[in-house]
């Protein structure tokens, strides 16, 4: 945990995680049974998994995506500061996502990789309830080391934000450590997601021990939540939650979030939406709201209710990102991005 009192921040949030590009369709759920998919679920395929899939699935849209690359594009849109550490190929996919992110005001100056697998990309089915259920091909992503952390960006940045699907490949995961330990010495604050329930199911112990040593802010849903102390008692993993870090946000889909601190609990509520389309990214761009509204000093209910407002426009369309600009919005709902 930190307890230094920094230099002020080149950078809000700085994230680390896996450089993917989205390929998002439309689907029934009957494609999911045929395919032998857990609905809502995110799994791990090799190259020829991925290339099957996409063969069989209908036609649908590319988006750069990567959850904690569609985070700091929230921070972007919000008008932020925001830094992104990750891993493309020298490829086609990866000039698309490299553009997309600095096209949204996110410092990336990760060295692509060269002469090795391609970029990462996701196949994500959608169901018509917004339902996503997501395949993913690291590739690229999966080749994140020590030496693509730069610390002195890490440094520089008032939140430290790692994507807990990190925790997969052993190589991504000393990069990610390497992250931490950086933003402890320059007395930052680390933030993880835990990404996705199965993630929890196969690295529990590793992800407790992580957060007690090391997280200062949890983010998480209700399931993972659940996964992550093998309990359904919401509000008694709560308590265990809290107990370990300094703030923890909990997403509840349409029942919004619960943000805890000590003994204090904040209920924010979802902001209403006219129609659920696709419900990709909205644990990404809540966290963007929030992790602004911590690193610019907002309240938790302050923070909480930017997060709300960022998962909401993105529910409303497809893509993983925000198609209008957040600061706009939150400017449009008198909700404040400076203390």
């Amino acid at each position: 945990m930190t307890d230094a009192s920094p230099a002020p921040a080149r950078f809000d949030v700085c994230a680390v995680g896996n450089a993917i590009v989205d390929v998002l369709a439309p689907c029934e759920p009957a494609f999911l049974d045929a395919q032998g998919l857990v609905p809502g679920s995110m799994q791990l395929v090799d190259e020829g998994q991925s290339a099957a899939l996409y063969d069989a699935m209908a036609a649908g849209v590319e988006a750069s995506g990567g959850s904690a690359g569609n985070t700091v594009a929230g921070v972007g849109s919000f008008g932020g500061r925001a830094a992104y550490l990750g891993k493309v190929a020298d490829d086609a996919l990866g000039q698309v996502f490299a553009h997309d992110i600095r096209a949204a005001g996110v410092h990336f100056d990760t060295p692509a990789l060269t002469g090795g697998e391609g970029t990462g990309r996701c196949l994500i089915n959608v169901t018509a309830d917004g339902q996503r259920t997501m395949c993913t091909f690291l590739g690229a992503a999966n080749q994140l080391t020590v030496d693509d952390i730069d610390a002195a960006v890490v440094a520089d940045s008032a939140i430290v934000y790692l994507e807990g699907y990190l925790f997969d490949p052993a190589p991504a995961r000393a990069a990610f450590e390497k992250a931490a330990a950086a933003a402890r010495a320059a007395g930052r604050r680390t933030a993880i997601t835990l990404s996705d329930s199965f993630v929890v199911g196969r690295w529990r112990a590793e992800l407790l021990d992580f957060i007690a040593a090391s997280a200062d802010i949890v983010l998480a849903n209700d399931a993972e939540l659940a996964a992550l102390f093998e309990t359904e008692d919401f509000d008694a993993a709560c308590d265990q939650l809290a107990a370990l870090v300094e703030v923890a946000a909990v997403t509840r889909g349409p029942q919004g979030s619960v943000i805890l601190r000590g003994k204090e609990r904040v209920a924010v509520a979802a902001c209403p939406v006219d129609a659920v389309v696709d419900t990709t990214g909205a644990g990404d761009q809540y966290a963007a709201g929030f992790l602004l509204g911590l690193a610019r000093g907002l309240t938790l209910a302050e923070a909480g209710q930017l997060g709300s407002l960022a998962a909401s426009e993105v529910i409303a369309h497809w893509g993983p990102r925000p198609m209008t600009s957040l600061e706009a919005l939150a400017l449009t709902n008198d909700l404040s991005l400076r203390p």
